[in-house]
């Protein structure tokens, strides 16, 4: 089909021939045989002249449609094949939207990739990982207390390590102390955490080490979002502890204290080993970083 366009814009065997690289020869044996596969004389040929039939004026647009079509679809492999086109399904825990690192890559990728087509889903920790193993779901990222429970098959990258930080209303007592709080400060103090489900194991960590110093923290409230958990603290309902990054937040009447913990927060991302082309370029943008 190349060589008909060819020549059919060349009204010329010998022309043709030398623009496509080859021989007279092959390339009327090449035309004879297109010919005879559609059953029908593309070209008038005399010893001066080439010119299209009927049928070949006919032909010549559709056989140019044909070979763009061909072109795009081989163009689109290749894309495919390095993850520069299709699909990624990006699981993660409610604060992970708030924290800079992440919606740094997030911005990253699409600048790069503006054809790949990106999924996000807030999910619980378990749901995330049961969708990973499954292969519905690309890509997990979530904050863990304690080591994260995978298949061989799974892979993980941990991306950042952080300590704590107390959230309170400006007026709140703890917000006078200059040094770092402890967690002997929070004792009998009415706290907003996330509700087990999303709070990646958060909570039993706390739950452990306040009651090796002699008490159980007081949960107050559960919340099921970040909105909802910095909403309720901003209106004095309680204080919450967050990952240092999410200090960041600019709430007019809520204020940040360092606390001293026994556990950090680790930022982990998660895929299987066998891992597809986008997200192998996601995980190319992301790049651990430090305390």
């Amino acid at each position: 089909m190349r060589y008909f366009v060819c020549v059919a814009e060349e009204l010329h065997f010998g022309a043709a021939a030398q623009r496509l690289g080859i021989s007279q020869p092959p390339l009327s044996q090449q035309i004879r045989a297109l010919e005879e596969e559609l059953d029908v004389r593309l070209f008038d040929r005399t010893s001066r002249s080439v010119k299209l039939t009927r049928a070949g004026l006919q032909f010549l647009p559709q056989a140019r449609e044909t070979l763009a079509q061909a072109d795009r679809a081989a163009r689109i492999a290749k894309l495919a094949d390095s993850g520069e086109v299709g699909r990624l399904s990006l699981g993660f825990s409610p604060s992970v939207p708030f924290t800079p690192y992440v919606v740094d890559a997030l911005a990253r990728f699409r600048a790069q990739f503006p054809e790949v087509h990106v999924e996000l889903s807030e999910l619980p920790r378990e749901e995330q990982i049961s969708r990973v193993e499954r292969g519905t779901l690309d890509i997990g990222i979530l904050r863990a207390f304690s080591p994260l429970a995978l298949l061989p098959q799974m892979q993980v990258l941990p991306l950042q390590c952080e300590g704590m930080m107390v959230a309170m209303r400006r007026d709140h007592r703890l917000a006078e102390h200059d040094r770092p709080l402890s967690l002997a400060d929070i004792e009998g103090e009415q706290l907003i955490l996330f509700g087990s489900m999303n709070g990646a194991g958060f909570n039993e960590m706390l739950s452990t080490h306040c009651e090796e110093l002699g008490f159980r923290p007081t949960v107050a409230l559960e919340a099921d979002s970040f909105g909802t958990l910095v909403g309720l603290t901003a209106a004095g309902l309680g204080i919450t502890i967050l990952s240092r990054s999410l200090a960041r937040l600019n709430v007019d009447t809520l204020t940040f204290r360092p606390i001293d913990m026994p556990f950090s927060s680790q930022l982990v991302l998660f895929h299987l080993r066998d891992a597809s082309p986008t997200t192998r370029n996601f995980r190319s943008l992301i790049e651990p970083v430090g305390d």
